[in-house]
């Protein structure tokens, strides 16, 4: 595995089957370890596994606002769709709806 592509994609298998309820506690001991050991020699300058969060210290922003404004660390724009979204989603309680309206007015939208 001296591609560091394989070496994040073993990393992630072992993540899920750690976090799977279905695989049994002995496969799970194996994959801690098996990461503890991965993490503790990856000098392969791959950077994160990607599914953990991390704390990543670069904010993506694709499209949308272009403004770079967020909202509790989010994407304003993003929230704005989802709160729309929710407004229009007949899943979704009157009252939820209601909430929705108010933080769009909120942002002023």
């Amino acid at each position: 595995m001296s591609d560091p592509s394989d070496v994040t994609n073993a990393m992630r298998g072992h993540k899920a089957a750690i976090s799977n309820p279905n695989v049994s506690e002995e496969a799970k001991e194996h994959s801690r370890q098996v990461l503890a050991a991965m993490e503790g020699k990856d000098s392969t300058g791959s950077g994160g596994s990607g599914g953990s969060g991390g704390g990543s210290d670069k904010q993506q922003t694709s499209g949308g606002s272009g403004s770079g404004e967020t909202v509790d660390g989010k994407d304003a724009g993003n929230v704005a769709r989802g709160l729309k979204a929710s407004i229009s989603n007949p899943g979704v309680s009157e009252e939820a709806k209601e909430r929705a309206k108010e933080k769009l007015a909120g942002m002023g939208q």
